[in-house]
This record gives structure tokens, C-alpha cells and sequence, in this order.
């Protein structure tokens, strides 16, 4: 089992990087040490009137300062609460958790498309520097960019917007048939109708595919079996046909749930 641990996090900067949209830096020690890319970490709000914890994905570490950075979106008053944070404010943490992408699906020599959808973008900037394969980092979005030159540093970036004002118009898989472009493995982070249309285009094409399943957590941990979804393989704990997304994801091999 992987190890997790809980820390007083320190945060060293923070930045709106879009609209709605910021980015954070925490000094994280052993957190930032042990993340793989795809986990996430949970976020103690220091309102002790908001008990549970909030997920947010990593987006890069850099292990040899111990520390992480996240980039996520304003969507409540616990993110809100976040969003507030200068350096040196403090947080308490607990991570990395979950299971993340399988890095060995794309050694030197093979290629792989990097998806990202909205608020899916962020995981995408480790997971790109971590490859020993080609990156080719497919990013949608529905206007204002935002880690372009991170994504861009890593791998080859082509973008998707809903109204057309940067790269393709339209979504992930116009991007990809616009440009012509073929992979050996997808990994993919988003929306589920995003994720469910990745889902059948790999199928189609016959193409290895992961899938970061987004759901509302509670504790994060997999006690509380609130983020569960439908799979093939009889869950051991439940003794249906269910895994928690916290637990036994985020990260799943497309084939193995219904999305």
C-alpha cells in the first residue's frame, strides 16, 4: 500500500491564472517526495466549520524542495476559502492519494495523447514531464487558456476551444483528427462526456486508454464509499460491481468502468 501522510503545509506563492482559475505552491515535504503523477492531495479548510476535506490534483512537484504546486478552480466556499491564501498562510494536508497514471504504458519510443479537459488540464503538467515517451498534450478549453507554456515545455501542445479564439474549434477529438495525430496509450483527465467520448474513440482506433474519473469526494480515503462508479470486476469491499474513485483510482483503465 502506498504511503500517505499529513502535514501542516506551508503555502509559498500564489496566483490567479485565469479566470476563477489559481494556482498554488505548498511546501508539502515527504507529500511532494512520494506524489506520482495523476494522485491528488486533500485540503483542510481552517473554518472549523467545514469538516471535510477538499480534493485537488496535482499538478507538478518538485521533489528535491518538497514541494507541489495545484491549480484549481473557485467552486464553493471551501476552494473560495483557498483562493485567499498569501504565502506563508498554512494548511493542513493529506496525500498523495489515489492511484495514478501508469507511466510504464508509454516507455522511449512509444507516443501518447496527453488529454486534458477543463479543470483535467492541471494533472497534465507532471504527467508530461514524467513520460520517457512522446507527450502530445491535447488540451481543451472553453475560452481563456492557462498553463500553456508549462504544457508546451513538457511536450507538443495542441489546444481545443469552444468558440475557436485559439487552435481548433470545437473539442479534444477535433484537435486530435485536425491535426491528423496517432498514439500508442491516452491518458485522459476531465469532464465524463469528455472522458466517454475519448473512451469510444480509443476503442475505435484500438488504443490503449486511462481515464482520471472527476466525482465529488467526501473523505478521500475510501471509507465512506461516496465516490464509487460502475465497473466490471466484483468490488471486494462492497461485493458489487463498484470502485472507489479515491481509492482505487482516480485512474482506471478505460475498459474497466462504465462512464
Amino acid at each position: 500500500m502506498a504511503e500517505k501522510y499529513s502535514k501542516r503545509a506551508i503555502v509559498r506563492a500564489q496566483e490567479q491564472i485565469a479566470g476563477g482559475i489559481f494556482s498554488m505552491w505548498l511546501e508539502a515535504g515527504a507529500i511532494a517526495e512520494a506524489a506520482r503523477p495523476g494522485q491528488f492531495i486533500s485540503i483542510y479548510s481552517n473554518d472549523s466549520g467545514r469538516l471535510l476535506p477538499r480534493p485537488i490534483s496535482i499538478c507538478e512537484t518538485e521533489p528535491e524542495r518538497g514541494v507541489l504546486r495545484i491549480v484549481y478552480r473557485v467552486a464553493g466556499k471551501g476552494t473560495e476559502e483557498f483562493s485567499r491564501a498569501k504565502a506563508g498562510d498554512t494548511f493542513d494536508i493529506l496525500g498523495p492519494l489515489g492511484k495514478g497514471f501508469p507511466l510504464e504504458r508509454c516507455p522511449r519510443g512509444k507516443k501518447a495523447f496527453l488529454i486534458g479537459g477543463g479543470i483535467g488540464i492541471p494533472p497534465m503538467v507532471q504527467l508530461a514531464k514524467s513520460l520517457a515517451g512522446e507527450a502530445q498534450v491535447v488540451a481543451g478549453y472553453r475560452d481563456e487558456l492557462f498553463l500553456t507554456e508549462e504544457l508546451s515545455a513538457n511536450g507538443t501542445l495542441y489546444i481545443a476551444t469552444e468558440d475557436g479564439s485559439a487552435g481548433t474549434k470545437g473539442n479534444v477529438l477535433d484537435s486530435i483528427r485536425a491535426n491528423e495525430l496517432d498514439a500508442d496509450v491516452i491518458y485522459a483527465c476531465g469532464p465524463t462526456p469528455m472522458l466517454r467520448a475519448v473512451k469510444a474513440y480509443a476503442q475505435e482506433q484500438g488504443i490503449e486508454c486511462w481515464l482520471s474519473l472527476e466525482e465529488r469526494m467526501a473523505c478521500g480515503i475510501g471509507a465512506c464509499l461516496a465516490c464509487v462508479c460502475r465497473s466490471k470486476e466484483l468490488d471486494e469491499h462492497s461485493q458489487v460491481h463498484n470502485k472507489r474513485i479515491c481509492k482505487e483510482g482516480p485512474v482506471f483503465a478505460a475498459e474497466d468502468v462504465e462512464i
